[in-house]
Formats: structure tokens, C-alpha cells, sequence
């Protein structure tokens, strides 16, 4: 594709997936308020959260297989139409009566099957479409649409859910699924090269174990995967506890926690406008180390503020999310470049699998000791293991070197 042409289908793609983005954030925080309102249980609202990503994580390395060996075209418009129409069963039902809270989860858990299919495949199809050398700007550029979609669903959601029905939400949430298929339909997405060799007659399980072998030949590359699950294991605690240290610790108001959440997201579109202009760090092992310690630090002088220190940890909070997109972005551009394009869904599947495996463990071992010591104390913990993990970046060469070779850490 030239100049133009790749700009043009980029656009497209991702202007639909901005506003199926919106739409199924909308109709996501509309459920988990309707779950709050019907139950008020920290336990049923702990499920949801499991039921939204606990498949995604366990079908990653399946999924990815799955798409390498069929038309990406066509996985990403059934995944966002799958998404969608699993969700008119809750409009049917609450058409007719009340919503079961038992449906609402497994809806999240049968939505989240198909998010398993989609994020691996937008992740494989871009570099298709990209050139290499743009990546990293689009990866930050990509992070920044889709955290003002989150934020602009959360906030529609909250203007819609006391005057609309569920079952108006979910046709909102129809209504963007097929605005972004349409979006897909219309821009032509080359075949990796080796697409027919891919299809052959070879296991399914001997492909899963090749593109393990292949991800696994890149040591830069597979040292990143686990990199992410470590620093997932970390950070994935600290976000579930940022209401408990604005109402808890600081002794703030639910306005104050919704300021600390704002200013995490403002500090992510933030960050991403700055990497889609820059294009991040030339070393991009060195940024990714910088990036973690970035979150690291804001999160252990969080621990160290004093209880009237509310606004100091709403500007760290801009902080840390001013470094998020210095870290996926990189992250996520290094793996288009550097793995085969037959390959990408497998190895996409592996680094989803192996972060959100690593979040409800992270989840279970700081629900224990937080409430123990309290949620300041363990920012500090996690902001020195994360610092940790960020000299361990360094120490690592093949991260520490990525970019100086492009088959050096192979």
C-alpha cells in the first residue's frame, strides 16, 4: 500500500472500532450498575469482573491459532457481531421480566469469548496494513481512541442508564458492532504470505506448539510476554484499589475517587497523543524499563502521602497514566515487527493469555494482605517490586538491546 492508501484504511478501521469501543462500554458499565443497584455485593460484582475476562485469558493461545489459520478479515466482523448479538439475550429476557443476576454473568463471560477472538486479531491485522516503521505512533495513537471511548461510555452510561432501558443500551451496542464490521467490510486487508501454508492439513495442537516455538526463538520478545505477566500480577491490585485509597485512606468522597480514576485516564490519552506524535523512545528496551519505572514511582509515593495528600495522588495518577502508553505501545508494535505475520495471532493470544492468567492471581495475594495492612502500605510494596521489575528490563540484554539488532535476540 502507498503513502496514502495505508493512512485511508488505517482510519477507517479504527474510526469503526472507536465507535464499537463506545457502544460496548456504554452497555458494559450500564450492567455492572444494574448488578450493583439489583445485588449490592462486593462478591456478585467480583464475579462480573472474573466472567468479563477470565475466557479471554484461557482461549488466548486457542483463539490465536484459530485466526492465523482463517480469514482476519472475517474474525474480527463475526467477533464484533458475536459480541453484540449475545448481547440481545439480555434484551430479550428483560423485555419479558427481570434480569437474573446468574444471566447478566454469564453474558460478560459469553462476551468475553468473543473479545478472546477479537483483540489478538486487530492486533495481528495492523501490522498488514501499517508500515514498520509506523507503528509504535499508531500503537500510541490506537491507545488514546480507545481510552476516550471508555471514558465517553462510562460517562453516556451514566447520563442513559436512570431514563433508558437496558434493552436500549444493547441495541446501542448492536448498532456500533455493525457500524464496525461495515468499517472492516470496506477496506481490503492483505493475507500474510504464508497464509496457505498455515491452512494446511497440520494438528491444531502442532500449530499451537509452533507459534510457542516461534515466539519463543525471539528472546526479546518472550522475555516482554513475561515481563507483562509480571508486571500484571503487580499493577492489576493497585488499579482495583485506587477507589479504596481515595475513600478509605484519604477519606475522600465518591467525586474525589471519580477525579483519581479521570485523571489516570486523561494522563493515558495523554501519553498516547504524545507517543503517536514522537513515536516514543529510538531505544525502545530502555523506554519500556523507563515506561515501568514511571508507574512505579507515582505508586510508591503514593504510599508515602499523608492523608490529607488526596490532589498529590490525583497528579501521580496523571503520571502513571502518561507512562502506560510508553509501555503497551512499544510492546505491542516490537511483536508486530518482529514476528512472522502468520504467526501473530498466536502470539498475541500467548501475551493475553499470559497477563490477564496473571491478573487474578495478583487480585487474590493483595485482597488478602491489603485489607492486613492497609492499601497505602501495599502501594508501597508494589511500587518497589514494580521499580524491580523495571531494572530487571535492564538487566535483561535481550530487552535491554531490542532494537539494535533485529535478528540478534532470536
Amino acid at each position: 500500500m502507498n503513502n496514502t492508501n495505508w493512512k485511508r484504511t488505517f482510519y477507517i478501521l479504527w474510526a469503526g472500532q472507536a465507535v464499537s469501543v463506545l457502544t460496548s462500554s456504554v452497555l458494559q458499565m450500564a450492567l455492572i450498575w444494574y448488578l450493583t443497584a439489583i445485588t449490592q455485593s462486593a462478591f456478585i460484582l467480583s464475579m462480573a469482573s472474573l466472567a468479563g475476562f477470565l475466557p479471554s485469558a484461557v482461549l488466548g493461545t486457542v483463539a490465536g491459532t484459530l485466526i492465523d489459520r482463517m480469514d482476519r478479515k472475517t474474525v474480527l466482523i463475526v467477533a464484533d457481531l458475536f459480541i453484540a448479538l449475545v448481547s440481545l439475550i439480555i434484551a430479550a429476557v428483560s423485555f419479558y421480566s427481570s434480569l437474573p443476576t446468574w444471566l447478566v454473568i454469564a453474558v460478560l463471560a459469553v462476551r468475553s469469548i468473543g473479545t478472546a477472538f477479537h483483540t489478538p486479531a486487530i492486533n495481528a491485522v495492523v501490522p498488514l496494513i501499517v508500515p514498520t516503521e509506523k507503528l509504535t505512533k499508531c500503537a500510541g495513537y490506537t491507545q488514546s481512541l480507545q481510552t476516550i471511548g471508555y471514558i465517553a461510555g462510562t460517562a453516556i452510561a451514566g447520563v442513559l442508564y436512570p431514563i433508558w432501558s437496558i434493552s436500549g443500551m444493547v441495541a446501542l451496542d448492536v448498532a456500533g458492532a455493525v457500524i464496525a464490521s461495515l468499517a472492516v467490510s470496506l477496506i481490503r486487508i492483505p493475507k500474510p504470505e504464508k497464509d496457505a501454508e498455515t491452512r494446511s492439513d497440520t494438528s491444531f495442537w502442532i500449530e499451537i506448539k509452533e507459534g510457542y516455538s516461534i515466539v519463543k526463538q525471539d528472546k526479546g520478545v518472550f522475555a516482554l510476554i513475561w515481563i507483562a505477566a509480571a508486571f500484571t500480577l503487580l499493577y492489576s491490585p493497585i488499579n482495583a484499589l485506587f477507589p479504596l485509597m481515595s475513600l478509605d485512606y484519604f477519606e475522600g468522597t465518591t467525586l474525589q475517587a471519580s477525579v483519581a480514576e479521570i485523571a489516570f485516564s486523561a494522563g493515558m490519552i495523554i501519553g498516547g497523543i504524545i507517543l503517536g506524535m514522537c513515536g516514543g523512545f529510538k531505544n525502545r528496551g530502555i523506554g519500556i524499563s523507563i515506561s515501568i519505572a514511571l508507574m512505579g514511582v507515582p505508586i510508591f509515593i503514593s504510599g508515602l502521602l499523608p492523608q490529607n495528600g488526596f490532589w498529590g495522588f490525583a497528579f501521580l495518577c496523571v503520571i502513571m497514566g502518561i507512562a502506560c502508553p510508553f509501555y503497551n505501545g512499544p510492546v505491542t508494535a516490537l511483536m508486530q515487527e518482529r514476528i512472522a505475520a502468520d504467526y501473530l495471532g498466536r502470539a498475541f493470544g500467548l501475551y493475553s493469555s499470559a497477563a490477564s492468567l496473571a491478573m487474578p492471581v495478583g487480585l487474590l495475594i493483595s485482597g488478602f494482605f491489603a485489607d492486613g495492612i492497609g492499601a497505602n502500605k501495599w502501594f508501597l510494596i508494589t511500587g518497589i517490586l514494580i521499580v524491580f521489575i523495571s531494572v530487571l528490563c535492564l538487566v535483561i540484554p535481550s530487552i535491554k538491546n531490542i532494537d539494535s539488532n533485529g535478528t540478534e535476540n532470536k
